[in-house]
């Protein structure tokens, strides 16, 4: 990373912060090491100590939606195990937010419009547009389309995962961002069912210029509901030998109580950087990357 790429890379930090305090979001910070992850299969935290590194903070932010916030975000750093590439560190920084009275459509609405916000000050590179409307494709289409099945009427996850990479996200376009929406339900954990249609989920994923940029859903509320899950992929987990992750019993307490219903997101800060600067490595985009005495 050079000095001109990481002076961008603050204005787009910069330009986040400002998208969402005009907009009347809270920025807050919860904590990176935390007693308890989400339960998610192919998703593993590092250990520290007795406690866990966060690979998001979903189930604390959401604490808080449970506790009478509204709107609020959170810039920070997140870690996942054995996710290092060209794309991938094993630390990364994450954008989330949250709107209480919200759905995933809404989230969809507030990328949109800031990315916009950041391309007034940054632009990026050409040949990439974010005119709307754009490409949206529901996920069981895409894979009718793409890779000859329906994962909704009959899923299997190793498939999927294949076909996703192999088939599907090769034939997104990359000229605008592409928008995979409505998941299988067994492929989003935390997010609520789509009404009238239980085999979907209210989930979407963004890209641009083939690279996944966000992740949203509209959230499950319904604490018991989300217990069944996790305890599904906590034996789905066992079942593959690793680690075993306590359950995180706060965070249950606070949807006993009650969330409202609201729209979540996740966005990968460090490729939204590279796309700006028109990069394709990470190393490229945030400093101190897992590479023997990387700097710049």
């Amino acid at each position: 990373m050079t000095p001109e790429q990481l002076a961008a890379r603050a204005r787009i930090l910069r330009a986040i912060r400002a998208f969402f305090d005009g907009a009347g979001f809270v920025e807050v910070e919860t904590p990176v090491r935390i007693p308890a992850p989400a339960q998610e299969v192919t998703i593993d935290c590092p250990a520290s100590g007795r406690a866990f590194l966060r690979a998001s903070p979903e189930l604390q932010m959401k604490r808080l939606l449970c506790n009478g916030c509204e709107k609020i975000y959170q810039i920070g750093p997140c870690f996942r195990e054995n996710e290092c590439g060209k794309r991938h560190n094993p630390e990364f920084t994450l954008l989330e937010w949250y709107r209480a009275g919200s759905d995933y459509r809404q989230m969809l609405r507030d990328t949109q419009d800031l990315l916009a916000s950041i391309a007034r000050d940054i632009p990026l590179p050409g040949g990439i547009s974010l005119a709307e409307p754009w490409f949206v494709i529901p996920v069981r289409e895409a894979y009718r389309r793409w890779a000859g099945w329906d994962p909704a009427e009959a899923w299997d996850e190793a498939r999927f995962d294949r076909d996703m990479v192999e088939k599907v996200e090769p034939s997104l376009p990359r000229d605008r961002p592409a928008v995979l929406m409505d998941y299988p339900a067994p492929a989003a954990s935390l997010a609520k069912l789509k009404e009238g249609d239980g085999r979907v989920a209210e989930r979407w994923e963004v890209y641009l210029d083939g690279i996944e940029l966000a992740n949203a859903y509209s959230e499950l509320c319904d604490a018991g509901e989300q217990r069944a899950r996790f305890e599904a992929a906590a034996e789905a987990r066992r079942a593959l030998g690793k680690a075993d992750y306590p359950m995180d019993e706060a965070f249950f307490d606070g949807l006993r109580r009650g969330m409202p219903p609201s729209g979540g997101i996740a966005l990968g800060v460090d490729r939204l950087v590279m796309l700006f600067l028109g990069v394709r490595d990470i190393r490229q985009a945030r400093l101190f990357c897992q590479s023997p005495g990387f700097l710049y």
